[in-house]
C-alpha cells in the first residue's frame, strides 16, 4: 500500500512522533538521551524549524514543530540519521533503529494547541504501572522527569534555549509573571480528569488535529498531492524503472552468496556479498550512499564508496563474480521493470 503524502507548507505546525523499530528502545540511558537532546537542538537551529515541546520515552519520541520554511522532512531526515549513527557505533549495532517512517500530524494552532501540549507532557506518566498510581504520587512522579519540555514550561528548572515556548503562552492568556504556574496547573490538572473530548479528536483525526474545517482543508490539500502524484507518475514510470525495496534487494544478495541477511548488516573484513548489496542498493532501490551505509551498517558514505571502488577492482579478476552480479542485476532490474511485488515510489515527499 502507498503511503499517506506529506503535506508540507510554510508555518505548519506538526505531532510528530518517532518509534523504535520492532518496539525495541531508542535510549539505553542516560547518554543516549542527553546525545538525541543534543542533535534535536543542533537540527533545531539548523533548519530553522521552531520546537514548541517535546519529550523522550524509552521507545518513542513526542515533538511538536513548526516549519516556517516547510522544510519537516530534511529536518527530521537529519535528527534520526544522525541519533542512529552515534547509537549504533556507541552500542555496537548496525541497521535501522527507528521504525520505517516518523509520524506527522498537522495540528491546528488555537486550542487544540494547548491541549495536545498537555497530553505530549504527560506521557510519562500515563504508561505501565504509573496510571495507577495515586494523583499525587503521579504528580510526584511527572515533576523530576528531566527528559522532556515540561519542566522548563512549568518552572521547575531553567528552560531549554532551543524551545520556542511563545505559542503556547499565547493560548494561555494569563499574566506574563503567572505563566509558568498557570501552566503547571493545567497540565497537571490531566491527572485527575482525562481530557476525553480532545482524546477522541487525536484518534479519529485521519487528516490532522484541529476542528473540522482544519481537517478538510488538509484532507483538501492531500487529494491535490495525490493527484500530482498520479500525474508524475504516468510520465516517470513509461521513462525509468520502478524501484525494489530494499529487503528484497538484500534478501537476493544473501541467496545468490548463502549468506544470512543479519550478516549482511553486519560489519566484516572483506565481504564481497556486502559490497554486492551496496551496489544493488543503490542501483535498484535509489539510495544514496549515505542511506546504504546506514542499512548495512557500515558508516559513513565515504566507506561504502571505498567498498564499491573495490568490488570493481574484484570484478576484474574474478569474471565468475561478474557474471554473478550481472545476473542478480538482470533479475533485479526485470522486477523493477515489471513492478511485480515490489513496491514503487515517487519522488515526492512521503
Amino acid at each position: 500500500m502507498a503511503r499517506k503524502l506529506r503535506v508540507l507548507y510554510e508555518g505548519a505546525i506538526y505531532h510528530v512522533t518517532i518509534r523504535g523499530v520492532e518496539r525495541r528502545v531508542l535510549f539505553d540511558d542516560d547518554d543516549d538521551r542527553e546525545r538525541f537532546v543534543k542533535r534535536l537542538g543542533e537540527a533545531v537551529a539548523e533548519y530553522g524549524v521552531r520546537l514548541y515541546l517535546f519529550c523522550l520515552m524509552s521507545n518513542h519520541v513526542h515533538l511538536l514543530v513548526e516549519t516556517p520554511q516547510a522544510n519537516l522532512s530534511a529536518f527530521m531526515h537529519k535528527l534520526q540519521t544522525a541519533y542512529t549513527m552515534y547509537y549504533n557505533l556507541r552500542h555496537k549495532r548496525s541497521g535501522h533503529l527507528m521504525q520505517g517512517r516518523f509520524g506527522a500530524k498537522p495540528v491546528a494552532g488555537d486550542e487544540y494547541l494547548l491541549k495536545l501540549s498537555r497530553y505530549i507532557h504527560l506521557n510519562p506518566v500515563c504508561v505501565g504501572g504509573l496510571v495507577k498510581l495515586p494523583l499525587a504520587e503521579r504528580r510526584k512522579a511527572l515533576r523530576p522527569y528531566a527528559w522532556s519540555s515540561y519542566r522548563g514550561y512549568a518552572g521547575l528548572a531553567k528552560a531549554n534555549g532551543f524551545v520556542s515556548e511563545g505559542p503556547i503562552w499565547e493560548q494561555m492568556e494569563v499574566p506574563a509573571k503567572r505563566e509558568r504556574m498557570a501552566y503547571r496547573r493545567f497540565v497537571e490538572a490531566g491527572l485527575a480528569a482525562t481530557d476525553t473530548e480532545f482524546l477522541d479528536v487525536m484518534r479519529a483525526s485521519a487528516w490532522g488535529i484541529g476542528d473540522a474545517d482544519f481537517q478538510e482543508r488538509i484532507r483538501a490539500a492531500h487529494l491535490d498531492l495525490a493527484r500530482q502524484a498520479r500525474r508524475i507518475e504516468d510520465v516517470s514510470f513509461r521513462r525509468v524503472e520502478g524501484m525494489v525495496l530494499p529487503e528484497r534487494v538484500l534478501d537476493a544478495v544473501a541467496k545468490a552468496f548463502g549468506e544470512d541477511v543479519g550478516k549482511l548488516r553486519r560489519r566484516r573484513y572483506d565481504c564481497v556479498a556486502r559490497a554486492v548489496a551496496a551496489r544493488l542498493l543503490g542501483r535498484y532501490s535509489g539510495l544514496n550512499q549515505r542511506d546504504v551505509g546506514v542499512w548495512l551498517g557500515m558508516g559513513t558514505g565515504a566507506a561504502v564508496s571505498e567498498q564499491l571502488k573495490r568490488l570493481r577492482e574484484r570484478e576484474v579478476q574474478e569474471p565468475e563474480l561478474a557474471r554473478q552480479i550481472a545476473g542478480l542485476a538482470a533479475a533485479l532490474g526485470g522486477a523493477a521493470r515489471g513492478h511485480g511485488s515490489a513496491q514503487v515510489f515517487s519522488n515526492l515527499d512521503y
